[in-house]
């Protein structure tokens, strides 16, 4: 599990694709190499990764993981060129800081930029979202875009309004930072918010029900009063 903190940049190395549609991507990052076990799962750009390999080229460390064929046709890692940057965070330990939400690393879907409007540190974003996950997203709760921890702003249909903030801004690279550049993976966050978002999508569609009901009940109920009620005859038992 994560947080959506980024802790790191990284850097692609090598890109070199393996047997069974396996990719190995080799990262450069700013870990001590003697501090990454092999099996560790580090979140790259929001992608929960196995580290297959560790070490240090010259003075610069790195880790290589394999990308499966899934993860390279449901996320952008399959445009991952050499020279890409993204986000590092490692996993979390119990005690552990939790500066976001907890953050799985299982992406469920990509997010497309619509609108960007650039501040002087930091931006706001309008993103289209698959409408499958849109009614699972609440105002004011959270996802992990690209791995970072984000407040929604504002939900409206398939829209989904954010800001990366100055901190955010600095501790990580800039959202979406190339021109040619729209896509980032969406995770969505899968507790209270979750629930709450699905209420609110259900809302309509529940109200209407319920109205009906409530009618049809009243309509019902108008009718039996119209009707005289008899009460049912008891007879006494038999005396003994």
């Amino acid at each position: 599990m994560f947080s959506g903190i980024v802790t790191g940049l990284g850097e692609i190395l090598e890109v070199d694709e393996k047997s069974d549609g396996l990719r190995r991507l080799v990262i450069a990052c700013n870990y001590d190499p003697d501090s990454i076990a092999v099996g560790a799962s580090i979140a790259c750009s929001g992608i929960c990764l196995t580290v297959v390999e560790r070490g240090a080229t010259g003075n610069r460390p790195f880790f290589a993981v394999d990308a499966a064929a899934e993860t390279l046709r449901l996320t952008t890692a399959g445009h991952w060129r050499r020279g890409t940057r993204i986000n590092l965070e490692r996993s979390l330990r119990l005690g552990d800081e939790m500066g976001g939400h907890l953050v799985s690393g299982h992406v469920d879907g990509i997010a497309e930029l619509v609108t960007r409007d650039d501040f002087l540190d930091s931006a706001s974003f309008t993103l289209r979202v698959p409408i499958s996950l849109s009614r699972f997203i609440a105002v004011k709760g959270s996802v992990a875009l690209d791995g970072i921890s984000l407040t929604v702003n504002a939900v409206e249909g398939d829209l989904l309004k954010l800001v990366q903030r100055p901190a955010l801004a600095y501790r990580s690279r800039k959202l979406l930072d190339a021109p040619s550049f729209d896509l980032a993976k969406i995770e969505v966050k899968r507790t209270g918010e979750v629930r709450r978002a699905k209420l609110y999508y259900l809302r309509d569609r529940v109200g209407k029900a319920t109205r009906l009901r409530e009618r049809r009940v009243k309509g019902e109920a108008n009718g039996h009063a119209g009707k005289k009620k008899t009460a049912r005859k008891v007879e006494a038992p038999p005396a003994e």
